[in-house]
């Protein structure tokens, strides 16, 4: 079946005994990192003996979002579009002293990492090769425009489909007196659950609840935080939901606490805002992105107790005010279906080809790919593909 007829994939998998991808999300693999890299390499080739044939205009890199390991499709001879790439977010330090040992291991190694892949000679090169590169955050927009890309944009990679918009804009707001904050995601120490269980002991907001609905590790500790805080009987851990009862929990909320220190992206936001919730978050990486003072509160990342202090105000604020809690509900809605939703997105990517391609292309249909260079391969994320945009064939990574 092919939906979009001018849209091709062919499957790359240099090593598919080394990385199984059935069991991916399900367990740890340290060996994807290295089924990536020789990935793309391998991708490279196969793109370099496909542009002959095919005269793509320019060449999309989309996968992984990560701005410290390299696309060797930038040493194609066209124009390379790099992103949107995430990554460099980081937990500030005055936040660790919150973290377990372990979780401060977790950041060292992350910081490391990151270091390796920036000294990475074909990183510096995808850089400086990049004709337009899209960063999720600040933070990494200033990395990437240190290792040598000149043409850097932020540009969030999340976004939601027309039918999940019009899906959260169904739910109401519940018509209750308390007011009903609510957190969703893994239970992982970055992701400031604590700051969020800290925050509302802090404001005392009379009858109010607090739903946390994930799991992880960090769930023990949580718990036990919110007994010490003596909240645990307006604090509901929910464990892990699927997604479906996930947006139907926020659905019975007013409020959307999203405390992450280092989120590139936060589709969780969205979500909110789409189904008319103010957020409460950081101005951290992408939630503070996201989120406009029209839409909700974004706290200053200083020292954990001055956070805190201020979550707790907004969370106040917003139990006191519900025109004001209504108020921002809208202008989310209003945001999301403006900039976030996936048509809208897309329409102004393509947009931003059309400057980079060298002369004015023609629209010719091409051929589909010849099915010996087709895969039955079940990698994901492995594909390079020929697809006719107004005006453009781009071949993306």
């Amino acid at each position: 079946q092919r939906p979009v007829p001018n849209l091709n994939f062919v499957y790359v998998d240099p090593l598919g005994w080394v990385y199984d991808w059935s069991q991916e999300g399900k367990k740890a693999h340290w060996d994807v990192h290295l089924h990536y890299y020789l990935w793309q390499i391998w991708a490279y080739f196969t793109a370099r003996s496909l542009l002959p044939q095919l005269h793509f205009d320019l060449v999309h890199h989309v996968s992984y979002v990560k701005y410290s390991n390299p696309s060797f499709l930038s040493l194609l001879s066209i124009p390379f579009v790099w992103g949107p790439v995430g990554g460099a977010e980081s937990a500030p330090k005055s936040f660790w002293q919150d973290f377990s040992t372990r979780a401060k291991v977790y950041e060292v190694l992350r910081a490391v990492s990151r270091w390796v892949g920036e000294a990475d000679p074909f990183v510096r090169l995808t850089a400086k090769r990049s004709a337009l590169t899209w960063a999720t955050t600040e933070d990494t927009a200033s990395r990437v425009r240190q290792l040598g890309a000149k043409n850097v944009r932020v540009l969030i990679e999340s976004g939601l489909r027309q039918e999940e918009i019009d899906r959260l804009m169904q739910y109401p707001l519940p018509e209750t007196a308390a007011i009903r904050f609510i957190s969703l995601g893994r239970l992982l120490h970055w992701k400031g659950f604590h700051l969020g269980l800290r925050a509302f002991a802090a404001a005392g907001i009379p009858n109010a609840e607090y739903w946390v609905v994930g799991d992880g590790p960090e769930r023990d500790r949580l718990e036990r935080l919110a007994a010490d805080l003596g909240i645990a009987d307006r604090v509901k851990f929910w464990g892990r939901v699927d997604r479906d009862e996930g947006l139907t929990k926020l659905g019975e909320s007013h409020v959307l606490v999203h405390p992450s220190l280092h989120d590139s992206g936060g589709w969780v936001c969205l979500e909110a805002m789409a189904a008319g919730r103010p957020i409460v978050c950081l101005a951290l990486g992408g939630p503070n992105v996201q989120v406009t003072p029209e839409t909700g509160f974004k706290i200053p990342a200083d020292h954990p107790d001055q956070a805190v202090q201020e979550l707790a105000q907004a969370m106040s604020r917003l139990a006191q005010n519900r025109d004001l809690l209504k108020q921002m509900g809208r202008a989310g809605q209003q945001l999301v279906q403006t900039r976030y939703r996936w048509e809208a997105k897309v329409r102004s990517q393509v947009e931003q080809y059309d400057p980079l391609q060298p002369s004015p292309a023609t629209f010719e249909p091409q051929p589909a790919v010849p099915s010996s260079n087709v895969s039955n391969s079940n990698v994901s994320n492995s594909n390079v593909s020929n697809s006719n945009v107004p005006n453009s064939k781009t071949i993306g990574l």
